[in-house]
């Protein structure tokens, strides 16, 4: 299971505006028009194919083309059923967002595609915001009031709460894209009494829902109550993200997702817009159940990821205490030697990984093993990286073939057989305290079996890092590791020098 495309997600943000100024008719309903509706169950239809698309890797160009087709027909769609009061206004607007989209995209580094996602998911959540703010300061041109020109009750729910969760969205996606792109430390800020403060701050913001719903007066007669529950959002959405350590943010952008479409589909709702809805709601179901599978594999609880606690436990982003124990120090010589004597070698990549671009070598190196009749595999774990799907990702970039990439549960029984497990830039999720530490901090956590493997060759910086979670990892000191201490590009391609 996937969210929808990364270029899905951006133009979502163009779509929420778009549709901030529908056609009326002249006694305030919203014009029906039986071709846009079709066009939009179109549209719905290609979103649910670029989901079926994305739950694998060989379908998953196909994925992105249906969800970019789309995006595209809801737009155009938009554009040609609505009146707009200046067309050009909003074709200058799509041409200068879709340049900088565009730009980004051809510059942004697969490594950085984790912040680029909390990026864009705060774009949809600001888009969220910024509607219901216009729909709050002129109802009247969305068509969501009474013959006395009052904002509609079920209207009132429906704005506040897309732009409550919109806030939340925008704020919680800024402090992730800061923890990401390492503009602020991954490791969790613990307020006092933060669940309390929490827990408050949403019950206000339920609470003055519930009063802006049954608000004897005109609502434009209390300006307060719709920017103090936008406020709150805002301060919440903060709250929930900042005590969330590093090693969980891949959690994190698949529940911000899912807030981003709940907020759209809150707001489609207010404007009358089925494709707004659609999508709103492919993308928060989509997000939440994601999100589920995500804390199944890191044994998390669900309940704690949307409290934002879940973090305090894990991923702290510090070094924790380290083992003064030998170790077996090895080099790109030994590895080559080693690995070309092996019938079968399995490959874990991991965020370090990412961070050296080793993935065009790590590719390379596993050709030249194959060449000489190795038979290579890689292993992906869920939460690897900084966000889902992001070492498959990579993998993907640098052409490694499919059908050699395996998930845990469908390879993991293979490492007794394996003769080398190859790990590079990775540590928790080959930590075996997650299965014989019930007080370490990733217990419970499935991980892969290296340390049955005949041999073990781990690519690390250096010893003195014990992982994004904090936990040393007692496969380093095992009789059948060796260290691979340097740089995880410089080592690979040292290595493939010794096969070549």
């Amino acid at each position: 299971m996937s969210a929808l495309p990364t270029s899905v997600r951006f133009a979502f943000a163009a779509l929420t505006t778009l549709i901030a100024a529908p056609a009326f008719a002249a006694s305030g309903e919203m014009a029906v028009n039986p071709l846009a509706a079709l066009a939009y169950l179109a549209a719905g239809v290609l979103f649910i194919l670029a989901l079926r698309g994305l739950s694998s890797p060989e379908s998953s160009r196909a994925g992105n083309r249906f969800g970019m087709i789309g995006m595209a027909i809801a737009v155009v769609t938009t554009l040609l059923t609505h009146e707009i009061a200046s067309i050009w206004e909003i074709l200058i607007a799509i041409a200068i967002g879709g340049s900088i989209g565009f730009v980004i995209a051809r510059r942004i580094a697969m490594t950085d595609m984790p912040q680029l996602v909390a990026g864009f998911h705060s774009l949809v959540g600001m888009a969220a915001v910024l509607v219901a703010a216009a729909a709050y300061v002129n109802p009247g041109a969305f068509g969501i009031t009474d013959a006395a020109g009052i904002l509609l009750p079920v209207s009132r729910v429906e704005m506040g709460l897309g732009a409550a969760i919109g806030a939340i969205t925008f704020s919680g996606s800024v402090i992730a894209f800061l923890k990401l792109n390492g503009n602020m430390s991954g490791a969790p800020i613990l307020l006092p009494a933060r669940h309390v403060l929490n827990l408050g701050t949403l019950a206000a913001i339920l609470g003055l829902i519930g009063y802006f719903y049954f608000v004897p007066s005109p609502v434009t007669d209390t300006p307060w109550l719709f920017w103090t529950i936008t406020g709150l959002a805002f301060a919440i959405g903060f709250l929930l993200i900042i005590p969330i350590g590093g090693a969980d943010m891949p959690v994190v952008v698949s529940m911000l997702n899912s807030y981003s479409g709940w907020a759209a589909a809150a707001m489609g709702f207010t404007l009358g817009n089925t494709a707004m809805i659609i999508t709103g709601a492919l993308v928060g179901s989509s997000g939440a159940i994601l999100s589920y599978i995500m804390c199944r594999a890191m044994n998390r609880s669900f309940i704690s990821v949307i409290a934002g606690g879940f973090g305090t436990a894990s991923g702290s982003g510090e070094k924790g205490e380290k083992i003064d124990r030998p170790w077996k120090a090895g080099s790109a010589e030994d590895a080559a030697f080693l690995m070309k004597q092996a019938e079968t070698i399995i490959i874990i990549p991991g965020y370090g990984m990412a961070v050296a671009q080793a993935q065009h070598v790590l590719r390379e190196m596993g050709d030249l093993l194959k060449e000489e009749g190795v038979s290579v595999k890689y292993a992906i774990h869920p939460v690897a990286g900084r966000m889902p799907g992001h070492m498959n990702v990579l993998l993907a970039e640098a052409n490694v073939p499919y059908d050699e990439v395996f998930e845990l549960e469908d390879i993991n029984s293979e490492f007794s057989q394996a003769d080398v497990a190859f790990i590079i830039g990775a540590n928790d999720v080959v930590n075996p305290a997650a299965k014989t530490d019930q007080s370490s901090p990733i217990y419970g956590m499935p991980v892969f079996d290296v340390d049955k493997a005949k041999t073990v060759f781990f690519i690390k910086r250096s010893m003195g890092g014990v992982g994004y979670a904090g936990v040393d990892n007692e496969v380093f000191y095992n009789d059948n590791t060796m260290m691979l201490l340097s740089d995880a590009k410089k080592m690979v391609e040292e290595i493939n020098k010794n096969l070549g």
